[in-house]
C-alpha cells in the first residue's frame, strides 16, 4: 500500500510540474510579421509531445513534435490587422491574447537609440501626451551581456501608451509612428539597445574571432564596468533570443564608441549587417543613422569619429539593401545626445517607407556625393539625390576643403551651380581631391530642396592618419 501511494505521489507531482512554455517574445500582446510565416517555438516538459498550432485568423492548425523537449512550427500569417488569438495546445492549452499582425522592426545600437524621451526630448511633455496608439506595440530587450548565446530574454509586449513611450526609445517611438500613419498598419518595436557599446559586442565573438584585423582592432576598445567590451557578449544576450522571431528589417544608431579603432569600422559594420542576416537567414533591410558632429575632445581638426561618418557612408554604398538617415544639421556640439529625436526617426522611416514599402515621389535620402570633374584650378561635384537642385542653410557654403597631389587641405570656396558644387581655394592651383565636413565637429549646411542635409565626404582614397 506505501508502494502505490508513492508511485501515485510521484505521478501527480510530475503531472503538476508538467509545463508548455514560449519565450517572452512569444507572448500576448506581440505583433507578428504580416504575410510571412513566423515561427512559433517554445519547450515543454514532455519530451515527444505534439504541439499544435493556430491562429484565430483562419484556425488553420499546424503541429510539430517536440523534440528534447523543443518544438517549434511555421505559422502563416494573413494581411496587417488584428486583434487575434494564437492557441497552442499540447498535454495542456496556452492562448496568446491580443496578438497583431503588421510590421516588426527591431531598432538596435547604443545610447541615442536608447535615448528615452524621460533622458531628453524635445517638446517631450506634448510628445508623452499624445503618444496613445493602441496598434503600435513595445519589446523592451533588458541590457544583459553573456559570454554563450541565449535561447530567451526577459521582457514582454506592451501598447503604446504615453505611460510606456515615455520610457522607450524616441528614435524607435518615431520611426514606428510615421510608419503607422503612413501604412495604417499594426507596428511592432523591439528595442536592444546599450550605450556606451561599440560595435564589436553586437558581432557574434566568432565572427572577430577569424579575422585578425578586427581581433586586433576589438583589443582597443577601453573596458568600462557598466558595458560590455567584449565580442559577441551584447549579442549573445540580446539578439541571439530574437532570432527565430520574423522581422520586417533593422533600424540602427552608433558609432561614437568606435572612434578608438574608426578605421576598422570600414570593416565591422558591414560584418555586423550581414552576419545579423546570416542568422536571421533573411535580406533584411538594415536602416542607420549617422553619427552627429560633437565636440569630444576639443580639438578642432580631430577626424576619429569622421572617419567613422565616412565608414557608414561607405557601408550605404557598399552593403545592398541600407540606408542611411543623415543627422549633420540636428546635433548638438556640447551634448552627445541631441534632443531631436524626432526628425532622426522620421528620416529613417522616409527610408523605410521609399525602399521597403514602395511609396513613390518621395525624398528619402539628402544629398550623397556621385562624382567629379576637375577643370584648371576649380572641381565641381555631383550628388545623387539632387535631381530638384541644392540649396544651403545662410549665405555661404561651409565646410569644404579642397587638396593637390600634396594631400595638404585647404578650406575652399565653395557655390551651388544648379545640382552641382563648384570649389575652389587659390592656395591650390592644380586640386585633386575634395573633402566635406571631414571632422568630428564639422557643421556643414549643403541641402537638397527637399530639405535633407548631404552627408560628409571625402573624394580620395588616401591612408588617414589619426596619430
Amino acid at each position: 500500500m506505501g508502494r502505490l501511494l508513492f508511485f501515485i505521489f510521484l505521478f501527480c507531482t510530475s503531472f503538476a510540474f508538467a509545463k508548455i512554455w514560449t519565450p517572452t517574445i512569444i507572448s500576448d500582446n506581440m505583433v507578428l510579421q504580416q504575410q510571412s510565416t513566423a515561427t512559433i517555438w517554445g519547450w515543454t516538459t514532455h519530451t515527444g509531445e505534439t504541439i499544435t498550432i493556430s491562429g484565430s485568423w483562419d484556425n488553420i492548425e499546424v503541429t510539430a513534435k517536440a523534440h528534447q523537449g523543443v518544438w517549434s512550427v511555421q505559422l502563416p500569417t494573413p494581411i496587417a490587422g488584428g486583434p487575434y488569438t494564437v492557441t497552442i495546445k499540447g498535454h495542456e492549452e496556452i492562448v496568446l491574447s491580443n496578438v497583431m499582425i503588421g510590421e516588426v522592426w527591431i531598432a538596435s545600437g547604443q545610447s541615442n537609440m536608447q535615448w528615452t524621451p524621460n533622458m531628453g526630448l524635445d517638446n517631450v511633455k506634448e510628445e508623452i501626451a499624445a503618444a496613445n496608439y493602441p496598434n503600435i506595440r513595445f519589446f523592451q530587450v533588458p541590457q544583459r551581456k553573456s559570454d554563450t548565446p541565449q535561447n530567451d530574454t526577459p521582457g514582454e509586449w506592451s501598447s503604446c501608451t504615453p505611460e510606456s513611450m515615455q520610457n522607450f526609445s524616441s528614435v524607435a517611438y518615431f520611426f514606428g509612428r510615421k510608419l503607422h500613419k503612413d501604412l495604417s498598419v499594426p507596428v511592432g518595436l523591439i528595442s536592444s539597445n546599450w550605450g556606451g557599446t561599440p560595435v564589436e559586442v553586437w558581432i557574434p565573438e566568432e565572427q572577430i574571432e577569424k579575422d585578425k584585423e578586427l581581433k586586433l582592432a576589438a583589443q582597443q576598445i577601453s573596458e568600462f564596468e557598466w558595458w560590455p567590451h567584449l565580442p559577441g557578449t551584447a549579442y549573445n544576450g540580446m539578439v541571439h533570443p530574437l532570432l527565430k522571431f520574423d522581422i520586417a528589417g533593422t533600424i540602427w544608431y552608433q558609432g561614437e564608441s568606435n572612434r578608438a579603432n574608426s578605421k576598422s569600422y570600414y570593416k565591422s559594420f558591414p560584418l555586423l549587417i550581414n552576419s545579423w542576416r546570416e542568422q536571421w537567414n533573411k535580406n533584411f533591410p538594415f536602416y542607420f543613422a549617422q553619427i552627429a558632429p560633437y565636440d569630444y575632445d576639443k580639438e578642432k581638426k580631430d577626424i576619429k569619429a569622421a572617419v567613422v561618418r565616412d565608414a557608414q557612408l561607405y557601408t550605404m554604398q557598399s552593403v545592398p539593401n541600407t540606408g542611411m538617415a543623415v543627422t549633420n544639421d540636428i546635433g548638438n556640439l556640447k551634448d552627445i545626445h541631441p534632443t531631436n529625436k524626432q526628425e532622426v526617426g522620421r528620416r529613417l522611416a522616409l527610408w523605410a517607407l521609399a525602399k521597403t514599402y514602395g511609396v513613390t515621389d518621395l525624398t528619402y535620402s539628402g544629398p550623397v556625393y556621385k562624382s567629379m570633374e576637375i577643370k584648371r584650378n576649380k572641381i565641381t561635384l555631383d550628388f545623387d539625390h539632387a535631381e530638384n537642385g541644392l540649396k544651403m542653410d545662410g549665405k555661404t557654403l561651409k565646410e569644404f576643403y579642397i587638396a593637390g597631389e600634396d594631400q595638404v587641405f585647404h578650406e575652399a570656396k565653395a557655390r551651388i551651380k544648379g545640382n552641382r558644387v563648384e570649389v575652389s581655394s587659390s592656395k591650390v592651383k592644380e586640386p585633386v581631391a575634395v573633402r566635406f565636413a571631414f571632422y568630428d565637429k564639422a557643421l556643414p549646411n549643403l541641402f537638397n530642396q527637399e530639405g535633407l542635409p548631404a552627408s560628409a565626404f571625402r573624394t580620395d582614397d588616401w591612408e588617414i592618419d589619426l596619430d
